[in-house]
Formats: structure tokens, C-alpha cells, sequence
């Protein structure tokens, strides 16, 4: 299967496998182009592109202060399309991907939108300009700023940008192993899965951005975390903005074991933190790891 990344960025990704070795070879997210400087442990740092100022990167606050007690986190899922999200509060929805394409058209104002593969940067540049207001916080990875610049270094400017830093590959820094990994006081380990309490200092990729945004979710205070297109079993359907003749590849049906161990951590956290997750998808696997089943409409009230 063909990727969706420019040849140049798939001969950069090779080139950093192969110079950088296994520790670097992240490297290749940001590399030539992008740099973020002044990220510490409060300061969320600023990005540059071709050593010009972009942006200022923002940090968890960019969604607490706009986040209710509520929050539903919206994937690209069929069952999307059997549900009311016309019912649910302003800054209700965190969108993953594609579901960006239902703001004002469903979605009036959304808490944040969340993208991870700049695969999907570079298949759907033009959904993500014409869907997301300038108001509207942005959780973004490295590669996924850098391929936004690479297309338009001006889109970012003037936007809210949370970094989405994988904490077993930061920015910047080498691959963590697991030992690396167990100093982290806010990092949580259980087998292969993962989950930060303070996604600011980094966050558990697991083969979704979903993982990511329900790290995030989790950290803003919200009593109440529901999942609405977050299939999972028919990832390999289209997606439901997608048609047939339309739909792109997707790793998550191949990764679902993966998913559903970050997603069952991050799930009894929640249940010792008094948080409660809900799946609002009748046909999804999170059914398999207890997060039981709920209307959307029986939740909202």
C-alpha cells in the first residue's frame, strides 16, 4: 500500500533510519525544516519553520478553560453517522481526523480537534483548512506541524497549538526504553500500554490518535469521557466521510489489540480517578473491555 507522504518525506524517514539508527530515527517527524525551542518543564516552547516563527506552542490549559465536565471524543468511525452530536453542548467534542469535517455541519463549536499521522495532513490538507476555525485549539505531532508548514507555513499562524509529543519518542531527544520510562512519575506502564496523567511532559502513542486524545480528555478535569466513532472492529470500512471508491488505508483494525490495552489502562485510571468513560458506538470493541454501551442521548442527561 502506497503512503500518503510525499517521496522526499518517505526518502527523509529512511535516511534518518538509516544515518540516525534505531534511537533517532524519529528524528525524521521534524527534520530538516521544523525546530521547537524553549520547551521545558512549564513552558509548552515555540515552533519554527525554516528558522521563522510560527507559532507559540500552548499546554493543557488551552483546554481546561475552554472544557466542561463533559467530554465526547469523536472518531471517523461509521456509527458516527447514527448519531445526534447536534445535541451536545459547545466545546463537548474533541475530533479526531476526519470527524473536523462535521464542524458546522452538526458540530457547532467543538472543545479541540486532534490529528497524530501526517498521513492524513497530506490527504486532507484542504478538510482541515475549511473546517477549523482559528479558534479552535489544535493537538498536533511534530510530523503533523511540520507537514502543515510544508504545505502552508502560514496556516499555524495565529491558531492554539498543544504539542502532541510521544513519550516514548520526544522531540528532540533519544527513544526511551521502559526503565527510562518508569522514572517518569506521571508515566504508567502495564505490558505493552501506557498512560500519562500530564500529556504536557508527553503521551502514550498506541496506534491511534484516540489513545492521545483521551490522555488529554482525562487531564482537563472532565468527570465524563464518552467515545462516539471509535469502531475499532470495522476500522477497515470507510470512514464515514469517505465513500467506497474514496476510503485510505487504515492501521487501527491491525493495531486493535494494541488500542484496547492503552484504552483499558487509561479506563481503570479513570475508574481510581472517579472518571467515568462511556461508549456511545453500539458496534465498537470497547465493548470487549468494559466500557459499556450507553446512548448518546440517555448520557447527555
Amino acid at each position: 500500500m502506497a503512503s500518503d507522504r510525499p517521496f522526499r518525506r518517505q526518502a527523509i524517514k529512511l535516511a534518518a533510519q538509516v544515518f540516525l539508527g534505531r534511537r533517532r530515527a524519529h528524528y525524521h517527524a521534524w527534520l530538516p525544516s521544523l525546530r521547537i525551542e524553549g520547551r521545558s518543564g512549564d513552558r509548552p516552547g515555540r515552533v519554527l519553520y525554516r528558522r521563522m516563527p510560527v507559532i507559540d506552542l500552548s499546554d493543557i490549559g488551552a483546554l481546561t478553560g475552554r472544557a466542561g465536565s463533559r467530554i465526547v471524543i469523536v472518531g471517523s468511525g461509521p456509527s458516527v453517522n447514527e448519531a445526534r452530536l447536534d445535541q451536545l453542548s459547545p466545546h463537548t467534542c474533541l475530533l479526531l481526523n476526519g470527524a473536523i469535517s462535521l464542524i458546522g455541519q452538526g458540530i457547532a463549536e467543538s472543545l479541540a480537534v486532534a490529528i497524530e499521522d501526517e498521513r492524513f495532513v497530506w490527504r486532507h490538507f484542504d478538510m482541515i483548512a475549511r473546517h477549523v476555525p482559528m479558534d479552535v485549539p489544535m493537538l498536533l505531532s511534530p510530523g503533523v506541524i511540520r507537514a502543515l508548514c510544508d504545505i502552508d507555513a502560514a496556516f499555524l499562524k495565529g491558531r492554539i497549538v498543544a504539542l502532541i509529543d510521544d513519550i516514548k519518542k520526544p522531540y528532540g531527544h533519544v527513544r526511551r526504553d521502559d526503565t527510562a520510562l518508569a522514572k517518569l512519575d506521571f508515566a504508567t506502564l502495564r505490558g505493552g500500554a501506557g498512560f500519562s496523567t500530564r500529556p504536557d511532559g508527553g503521551v502514550f502513542q498506541g496506534g491511534s490518535v484516540l489513545v492521545s486524545a483521551l490522555q488529554f480528555a482525562m487531564a482537563t478535569g472532565a468527570r465524563k469521557i464518552g467515545f462516539i466513532g471509535v469502531d475499532i472492529t470495522n476500522a477497515d470500512a470507510p470512514r464515514f466521510y469517505e465513500d467506497d471508491g474514496g476510503a485510505a488505508f487504515s492501521g487501527v483494525a491491525g493495531a486493535a489489540g494494541r488500542i484496547l490495552d492503552h484504552i483499558a489502562l487509561a479506563g481503570d485510571i479513570a475508574d481510581y480517578r472517579g472518571i467515568r468513560l462511556i461508549n456511545h458506538s453500539k458496534q465498537s470493541a470497547l465493548n470487549t473491555i468494559g466500557i459499556d454501551y450507553e446512548p448518546l442521548g440517555t448520557s447527555a442527561r
